[in-house]
């Protein structure tokens, strides 16, 4: 009994001592442009680098070990925009000026045509409303950023002006003639999230561009490097210059194989490491990006029941300090020495961890690591 309670009392001092690595960082030291880079570290390692912090940053900048390299290219890039009309109404139609989009959020009307625009600046703007039976549209003229536009509207009238075909767009701009409108009005088009995307689709949205940057000089630039004289702070550059450039080798794989929580163990300590011990919330968070792709509605982890001692334990030999158990689990059951249980996470929802006989066939997380 006293071994027993000194072997608890050891386990709980080492909740403090662990620590998490999420990924590891490559340097290749080869000139390539920015598609040609992502090709070799997706055939070689899992993708160009992602950062989720400024832990991974310093990193990442540790990794870099030519001092005489000037700019590295890093996995993030322009991606897609998704515009939405605030109405709701869908988008079936654009009328974008030549050249844009070119990076900014909210859009506005010019001489006909549309325009992207920081919401933040101030101008004029066209509600839809319900009081102007002849053409539903209302002009207002106070200048107010996008998002006080948008609450204007909706407070006043109904919603900021949506353009669904070109009939529409062809009243709109006649609208304008007609009240002799000058300059540039908001429209109620806004895109719906951060336009710059990883390589590997992590939801990172970690930044770290150096002052005035992104600043897309020429509208060409739509890919990333980190400076090394500047402390590893980024811009953004033509994706077409030859430089080199850091891959990462994530630390997690799922694996969508069907199998029992003993034939998993086995399978990740013969071809990796081991099953995945989440012993942080910064490793849960990367469990929860690994998770998105099971195809099981629940995932093997490296948590099994420990009868003898009444508490659960990660196979890398700690106890359960960070938790993260959905509701009515992580507690011992009375017949566990009849049914093992092993620990999972949830791959949907809030991807809690939940307990499950070991006999039930699972994909499965493996530490590389």
């Amino acid at each position: 009994m006293e071994q027993t309670l000194y072997l608890i009392l050891l386990l709980i001092a080492l909740c403090s001592v662990s620590e998490c690595v999420q990924r590891q960082y490559h340097f290749i030291n080869v000139l390539k442009n920015w598609t040609e880079a992502q090709r070799y570290c997706r055939e070689n390692y899992t993708d160009l680098a992602t950062v989720d912090n400024m832990n991974d940053m310093n990193e990442l900048k540790k990794s870099v070990n030519d001092g005489g390299v000037q700019f590295v290219w890093i996995g993030l890039q322009m991606g897609v925009y998704e515009w939405q009309w605030s109405s709701g109404d869908p988008v079936l139609y654009l009328n974008w000026a030549p050249t844009q989009p070119d990076g900014t959020e909210c859009a506005m009307m010019r001489d006909g045509e549309w325009h992207d625009y920081s919401c933040s600046n101030s101008l004029t703007f066209i509600c839809n409303s319900s009081n102007n039976v002849n053409t539903g549209l209302i002009f207002v003229n106070q200048t107010k950023n996008w998002r006080d536009a948008q609450s204007y509207c909706r407070q006043n009238h109904i919603d900021l002006v949506s353009v669904r075909n070109q009939n529409e767009s062809q009243q709109l701009q006649k609208f304008i003639n007609d009240s002799h409108i000058s300059g540039d009005v908001w429209i109620g088009l806004f895109s719906v999230r951060d336009p710059w995307q990883w390589s590997d689709q992590s939801n990172s949205s970690f930044r770290y561009w150096k002052s005035s940057e992104p600043n897309n000089a020429g509208g060409v630039e739509n890919c990333t490097v980190i400076e090394q004289k500047a402390q590893g702070q980024w811009h953004d550059y033509s994706c077409n210059y030859q430089f080199s450039f850091v891959c990462h080798e994530d630390k997690l794989i799922l694996i969508k194989e069907n199998l029992t929580w003993p034939e998993a163990l086995r399978y990740c300590r013969q071809n990796h490491v081991d099953l995945v011990s989440v012993s942080s919330e910064e490793i849960q968070r990367e469990v929860m990006n690994v998770v998105k792709q099971a195809s099981t509605e629940a995932v093997w982890l490296g948590l099994h029941n420990y009868c003898s001692m009444n508490m659960w334990i990660w196979l890398s030999g700690e106890i359960v300090c960070y938790q993260n158990w959905a509701p009515g689990n992580g507690t011992t059951p009375e017949e566990c020495r009849l049914e093992k249980r092993k620990g999972a996470v949830q791959s949907g929802g809030d991807q809690r961890w939940i307990s499950l006989p070991e006999t039930r066939k699972l994909n499965f997380i493996c530490s590389r690591y």
